[in-house]
């Protein structure tokens, strides 16, 4: 990453978390799901997304399900309130390449944020999808 700052400050892998306003990476939660391929696997998706911040996408990884919610450990002024002994996922992140530097839906083929969305997909999908 080669980024720089209005301030001509170079942002490293290192110092970048200090640079992003809002902790992005510390709002959501993203799981990785079977790829659907029946009406039944849809129907479930679709229950899925009639949730409050539930969404599902897919990218060349394969398909996602994101779960919209802050990390209860996230301080106000966007630190990590267990540093110290935080899960070894928040450990293992890697920010070299990250939320910060280009948003993530950039490189997602499909995406459903809402039932409707999803919905529509399902009816041009399966010829025989009755709603």
């Amino acid at each position: 990453m080669n980024a720089k700052t209005q301030l001509n400050v170079k942002i490293t892998a290192e110092n970048k978390c200090s640079f992003c306003h809002g902790a992005k990476c510390c709002h959501y939660v993203t799981q990785q799901i079977e790829t659907p391929r029946s009406k039944y696997d849809f129907e479930h998706l679709l229950w899925q997304v009639s949730h409050e911040g539930i969404e599902i996408y897919k990218d060349t990884d394969g398909w996602y399900m994101i779960v919209s919610t802050s990390c209860t450990h996230l301080l106000d002024d966007g630190c990590c309130g267990i540093y110290e002994k935080r899960p070894q996922i928040c450990r293992d992140h890697d920010n070299d390449w990250c939320e910060f530097d280009e948003p993530p839906e950039k490189h997602w083929k499909l995406h459903f944020p809402d039932y409707d969305s999803l919905h529509q997909y399902c009816t041009k999908r399966f010829k025989r999808w009755q709603r």
